[in-house]
């Protein structure tokens, strides 16, 4: 049973917002200031780093301790890599993913003020003009080009409509939720973990109870390239969980429903204490949980340690499929995930735990 302040309408109502702010990894400005006015709206004290991350903090009833969730806002993207003789353009991925997913998608270019709208298409694209030859395409990044609705022929065009190398581009969400509660849309990662941290921050607010100890809710903008929290934390976290994706795929244990607790990614094994506190922490609330190791991850909870904070660390998930492509979870599992920070906002310091742990086994 979920607490009455985690509305899913609520969530719903900030994905799809944010789902439609484009924020590709050095370009989140106007999602930042999205997530900022949502937190005042809610009354939360914050601050932005200079680099542009945003912790906000909820006092907790122990003061001397503090906790923090962290989420990145930042998504996958691309920049102009040359302005094409055949006036259209080349792209570099912003972030690691595969042109496959990227060819087909429509796109916004950011270009001195003003916005062009195109579609990425292979570089043969009419199967009239060049028949068999488009399925002997490879799949890479030299292998596209984004096509603008504009009368562009040459380069000479483009420099015209002042385009240039390095300039942004945006793949456009196309989000559909379905009655029967899926999600679909490209960039769920992660603006649905985002979705679901200000639930559990609203519900936190609306209850009227403060938690256990500080509990910082962290949004980060650089995750995709590989920093993220590296640099975020400050001396008094002692705990860490990271929110993020969680792959849904053959091989794969994580779920579209329910919350995917992550043991171990690319980097190594998660903090085991921090991995039985959250199991327990599912059993004791009811809510549906599994256990899985992701093979090709990297999240901002990496980024943390190996920037060297001495943090016991977690990973929290919502199963999605086909990440990085056109994403698909299911509301559930973002409420899910919600419930289970909520819950965790108010859980005892994992210090006591640990220690008492230790007592027992010598």
């Amino acid at each position: 049973m979920f607490p009455d302040a985690l509305d899913p309408d609520y969530l719903r109502a900030r994905l799809l917002d944010m789902l439609a702010i484009p924020s590709p990894t050095g370009f989140t400005n106007e999602l930042s200031r999205y997530v900022c006015n949502e937190l005042a709206a809610l009354d939360i004290d914050y601050e932005l780093t200079r680099r542009g991350t945003i912790i906000a903090v909820l006092p907790g009833a122990q003061r001397s301790l503090a906790r923090a969730a962290v989420n990145h806002i930042d998504t996958i993207g691309a920049v102009v890599g040359e302005l094409k003789d055949n006036g259209r353009l080349s792209l570099m991925p912003v972030g690691t993913w595969s042109s496959r997913f990227a060819e087909g998608g429509r796109v916004s270019v950011f270009a001195r003020g003003h916005v062009y709208r195109g579609q990425v298409l292979p570089l043969l694209a009419s199967g009239h003009a060049f028949n068999e030859r488009i399925d002997h395409l490879p799949v890479a990044w030299n292998q596209i080009e984004v096509r603008l609705n504009e009368p562009c022929h040459n380069r000479e065009d483009l420099v015209a409509l002042g385009l240039r190398s390095g300039d942004f581009v945006a793949f456009d969400s196309d989000p559909e939720i379905s009655a029967s509660g899926y999600i679909s849309a490209r960039h769920l990662d992660n603006k649905a973990g985002a979705s679901a941290l200000l639930t559990a921050l609203r519900a936190i607010r609306e209850s009227g109870q403060p938690p256990a100890i500080d509990f910082q809710a962290i949004f980060t903008i650089t995750e995709e390239v590989g920093t993220g929290a590296g640099s975020s934390l400050s001396d008094e976290v002692v705990e860490f969980v990271g929110i993020d994706i969680g792959p849904v795929a053959p091989g794969q244990n994580a779920r579209e429903t329910g919350v995917t607790l992550c043991a171990q990614d690319t980097s190594g094994p998660f903090d085991q204490h921090m991995l039985r506190k959250f199991k327990q922490l599912c059993r004791d609330r009811g809510i549906a949980h599994q256990v899985d190791v992701f093979r090709y991850y990297y999240s901002d909870a990496n980024s943390a340690v190996r920037a060297g904070h001495d943090v016991r660390d977690a990973l929290i998930t919502f199963g999605t499929d086909a990440t990085h492509g056109y994403e698909r979870t299911h509301l559930s599992s973002l409420l899910s995930v919600a419930q289970l920070l909520y819950a965790y906002s108010y859980s005892e310091p994992l210090a006591a735990t640990v220690s008492a742990w230790h007592q027992h086994t010598k």
